[in-house]
């Protein structure tokens, strides 16, 4: 039996806030553009220098349990962020943090749920006042937006703008280490998948936590796979021919379980996902996947016989990466068989369709024109790789984001503006207002810069390059729309969660140090 310590009230709230300033103080000299590098030790005791927000909170374990809880609930903020909008990580942090700081001078004087109702009704206002002020992209704003989140690297900026620009609205962009030590772009032909891994146990490269396939044969089931004996016949052509297999289909547990296992014992390459969505949906997409890919798809209403499969139905690609939410198909080349649905797509396209009839058609088009952007990140050492990869993975993300929703003033002004903007209805959102001024705040701090006014004016900021008053948007210092709405949003919630905290239950370590 796990023994528990209890601590109360707040002597537990204490602790829990002393686990969130140790954490904030580490991860926000990595905001803005002249933030600072943190250098971090890892599992095997190698030293690592990032200027990546997440990867300097994931790395942090607090020796006191109740502190570590703190950082832990944190993180967690921080991470949704980065599953939502890619980047953000800091600023998540920062104002989790503010947020705590500013309640808990108040909660002798007010009631817990009262703050927290009142911090919640504070950032929708927030929110509704920056998707106001939201500015669409255009034109070079991509490399600007890029330029800033990879910490103010002009040349990784239009390195990837050029590869946003050359894949077009429809394409995708990714990251991959140079075998070459160079930093460039490569287009290749290739599709996005929204379906994550299945199983663990299936990941080919730890330190990514992805599943990679090369030149895997792929086997398109639109009928639920029920025993292994049904695939038997293609697992041995591909065991024999030492070959890899990506299966699109639905699996009974024990059939998945069979491959994994197998997996684990090295006899096959594999990959599994699930079938997209029902219906019509379900069957557009599998049958474009299965034109870029050269495959068949089996479906037993139609007549295929699950026990017959046969090799001709596979077909084939370049390379597969699968992570934990989604999958990049690297395919030969778009056929000829798919120029003419394109063009029957960009004519639909301009005909007047309700909103949800536009997205369907632009995903499909995104699908069937099949362009990736590899980003491919060189380095003079391993240390050096692993900061440059964090950049360029942020300044993806960011540039994704901005493209997706637009952008607002950078440099902690557009959170600034809001503060000034919204009407204060109740000691929550006074809170909050006062909270949110902290991004700006530390911005200049790590720009070196003394905060000696305000901007008063809408859009107006101070570049902590230059230290010159300019207008952000115009001067291209900018932070995407989604990312700081995440941000606001995640660390509003586990704020406003720890605010209304009484006790902490934490398990009982037991002290090796004199062993």
């Amino acid at each position: 039996m796990i023994v528990k310590n209890l601590n109360f009230g707040t002597s537990a709230r204490e602790q829990v806030f002393k686990g969130i300033e140790k954490l904030t103080n580490a991860v926000s000299s990595t905001l803005g553009a002249s933030c600072k590098c943190v250098i971090l030790e890892d599992a095997q005791g190698n030293p690592i220098i990032t200027k990546d927000g997440v990867t300097v909170a994931d790395s942090i374990n607090l020796y006191n349990p109740v502190e570590n809880i703190g950082a832990t609930l944190l993180k967690e903020a921080a991470r949704k962020t980065v599953r939502e909008a890619g980047d953000g990580t800091t600023t998540a942090t920062l104002l989790a943090y503010a947020i705590l700081e500013e309640a808990y001078k108040l909660l002798d004087k007010t009631n817990a749920r009262v703050l927290k109702e009142g911090i919640l009704s504070g950032v929708e206002k927030v929110v509704k006042y920056l998707e106001k002020v939201s500015v669409s992209v255009s034109g070079n704003m991509i490399d600007q937006i890029a330029t800033i989140a990879t910490n103010n690297d002009p040349e990784l900026g239009q390195l990837i703008g050029d590869a946003f620009r050359a894949v077009g609205e429809t394409g995708v962009v990714i990251m991959e280490p140079s075998a070459l030590g160079e930093t460039g772009i490569e287009i290749v032909e290739g599709v996005e998948y929204d379906k994550g891994l299945l199983n663990p146990n299936l990941i080919t490269d730890k330190d990514k936590g992805t599943c990679e396939l090369i030149d895997p044969l792929v086997m398109i089931v639109d009928s639920k796979i029920d025993s292994i004996r049904q695939i038997q016949p293609v697992l041995e052509y591909v065991i024999k021919n030492k070959k890899s297999l990506f299966i699109i289909g639905e699996l009974e547990p024990q059939v998945l379980s069979a491959l994994v296992m197998n997996k684990i014992k090295g006899n096959i390459k594999i990959n599994v996902l699930d079938p997209p969505a029902f219906g019509l949906r379900r069957k557009e997409i599998l049958e474009d996947l299965a034109l870029l890919t050269n495959s068949q798809i089996v479906n037993e209403d139609l007549g295929d016989d699950l026990n017959t499969i046969e090799v001709d139905y596979l077909g084939t690609c370049l390379k597969v990466t699968t992570d934990s939410n989604q999958t990049i198909m690297q395919v030969g080349g778009v056929s000829e068989e798919i120029k003419p649905i394109i063009d029957k797509i960009k004519k639909d396209l301009k005909k007047k369709n309700n909103p949800g009839v536009v997205i369907g058609l632009e995903q499909r088009l995104a699908r069937l024109s099949a362009k990736v952007a590899i980003v491919k990140v060189g380095a003079n050492s391993e240390v050096e790789l692993k900061e440059k990869q964090d950049r360029v993975e942020d300044a993806i993300c960011a540039t994704k984001a901005a493209i997706k929703e637009g952008i607002v003033p950078g440099g902690g002004i557009a959170l600034l503006n809001a503060a000034m903007n919204i009407e204060e209805e109740n000691i929550g959102e006074e809170v909050l207002s006062k909270a949110i001024l902290a991004p700006f705040k530390i911005i200049l701090e790590n720009g070196g810069l003394e905060q000696k006014t305000i901007p008063d004016t809408e859009g107006m900021g101070i570049d902590v390059v230059t230290g010159n008053m300019v207008h952000m948007i115009k001067e291209g210092i900018i932070d995407p729309l989604l990312v700081t709405k995440s941000a606001l949003k995640n660390a509003a919630s586990v704020a406003s969660t720890i605010i209304s905290t009484d006790c902490v239950i934490n398990n009982v370590r037991v002290d090796e140090s004199n062993r």
